[in-house]
């Protein structure tokens, strides 16, 4: 009975994080989506997922992040709680097509 009533009560929250769960895919030197939409003060995790053979490095000036991500590999970066607003991603090995936005509403 304690089991049971334990899973129920931690439901909830097991449901509300996997909602503030983002993947991003690395394809070609590019991400996809290329924008994701986010809640207004709330910390989401983001899954970046590099499908190309080659590492990129997801870097953001605005949310203060960088990760290299080797080639067909992927790694977690936790973000925010972010404030109302846009905030720019990009590959540093690839800027010139890997670009993106987390927009915060």
């Amino acid at each position: 009975m304690k089991n049971i009533l334990f899973a129920l009560l931690l439901a909830p929250s097991m449901a509300l994080a996997a909602d503030n769960e983002y993947e991003l895919i690395i394809k070609d030197h590019q991400f996809t989506p290329t924008e994701i939409k986010v809640p207004v003060g709330k910390k989401i995790k983001l899954i970046v997922i590099n499908q190309d053979s080659t590492p990129e490095e997801f870097e953001s000036h605005s949310l203060n992040r960088e990760k290299v991500i080797a080639g067909n590999s992927k790694a977690t970066i936790y973000v925010g709680p972010l404030k109302s607003g846009k905030y720019k991603f990009f590959g540093e090995f690839h800027e010139k097509t890997a670009k993106g936005v987390i927009i915060a509403e």
